[in-house]
């Protein structure tokens, strides 16, 4: 990692990341042959993913570091890091599989990402709606709404790309505040009001189908958004018990889908082959144009996608506890619950936050604890 970086992320236009590319990093071919050893070690030993261990997965020094100055860079400048030159065209699906919850697990703890509580999911077509009530976007080919996922850090691991399309769109969160700032102040507070936004369905059977969470953090020293047009249109469509927008509310949202796509802030990215996209998701914004595939099944646009909580995660305003689970620097949080969390999970989840020396959801040591005793 460059020594002059800043320690924080800076708010940035799509020119000034065309004019830098300090936030792409190629793997060299000693930092590959510490992914493949460690893939044929994990591979011989043929472990469950949610058994395996660091250890399991040994990553020789470089290799390692390689990781480390990926995610490092997430949390500096750019807010974002592509980590290319992955040799997925060696490995089949299972393999690929295999070695990027390896490589997760020595940069991270990985969160639960749908209603089924699944760790990794496949981002491919697989005949979904993204606009239906519920609908998720990652299992479908329909372009989607600027939205950031729900953890430290999404990670995108390509291993086929489309015929055409599927380009990935990033803008700075830090910058559509500034251009909010200067276009119409007044909207800054109130997108630092709580909105309502709706789990779509994702949510342990315990949770409210909805949640509270402004669109911008308060926090001086710490910024941090979280939006999804199509969550909050949810939430009042769904949710009669919901207190309706206010008009000032839903100006703040339309100026927002006005500023999103822009060309000064939306950069664009083709994801090629071993690429490895990782994003900080309180400081960036992504979307995704639509694509069309292939014929032929292993031909078709496939990316693994693992959603992270790091060890050097920033603190999170009090405001977005509801939803994170743990503001604390740091913490295992993030994710969502689902209905399907099992034992071997959160057994997972302890070991992991041990081995990063990270701090445990206090519902999760909670919930982990009961079930030692049932």
């Amino acid at each position: 990692m460059n020594d002059t970086q800043p320690a924080a992320p800076l708010a940035w236009t799509a020119e000034e990341v065309r004019q830098d590319s300090s936030w792409i990093q190629r793997l060299s071919e000693t930092e590959v042959d510490g992914f493949r050893s460690a893939l044929r070690h994990a591979a011989a030993l043929g472990k469950p993913l949610l058994s395996m261990t660091q250890a399991d997965f040994p990553l020789p020094a470089a290799s390692r570091e390689a990781l480390d100055r990926a995610i490092a860079t997430t949390q500096g400048r750019w807010g974002m890091c592509l980590l290319k030159g992955f040799p997925v065209d060696e490995w089949s699906e299972d393999e690929t599989r295999t070695a990027y919850w390896g490589m997760s697990l020595h940069m991270g703890v990985g969160r639960t990402q749908n209603r089924a509580s699944q760790v990794m999911n496949d981002v491919r077509d697989e005949g979904g709606d993204y606009k239906v009530k519920g609908g998720r976007g990652y299992n479908t080919s329909a372009g989607l709404d600027f939205h950031q996922d729900s953890c430290d850090v999404v990670g995108l691991l390509c291993r086929r790309t489309a015929k055409s399309g599927g380009t990935s769109k990033v803008i700075s969160s830090i910058r559509l505040r500034d251009e909010v700032q200067r276009l119409r102040p007044d909207l800054i507070p109130v997108l630092q009001q709580p909105f309502f936004h709706s789990y779509q369905g994702t949510q342990d059977p315990s949770q409210p189908p909805f949640y509270r969470c402004p669109i911008f953090g308060s926090d001086p020293l710490h910024f941090a958004a979280r939006t999804n047009r199509k969550n909050t249109d949810a939430a009042q469509r769904d949710f009669p018990e919901v207190p309706r927008l206010t008009p000032q509310q839903v100006e703040a949202l339309d100026l927002l889908d006005a500023l999103m796509p822009s060309p000064l802030l939306c950069y664009s990215m083709t994801l090629e082959r071993g690429d490895m996209q990782l994003l900080n998701n309180y400081v960036t914004l992504h979307s995704r144009t639509p694509f069309e595939d292939f014929e032929a099944p292993d031909d078709k646009r496939h990316l693994l996608r693992l959603w992270l909580a790091i060890p050097s995660s920033q603190p999170l305003p009090a405001a977005f506890e509801e939803y994170y689970g743990d503001v604390r620097a740091g913490a295992v949080r993030g994710g969502v619950r689902g209905s399907a969390i099992t034992s071997e999970f959160l057994a997972y989840e302890q070991r992991q936050a041990q081995a990063l020396n990270m701090r445990l959801e206090p519902w999760r040591a909670k919930r982990l604890a009961a079930d030692a005793l049932a």
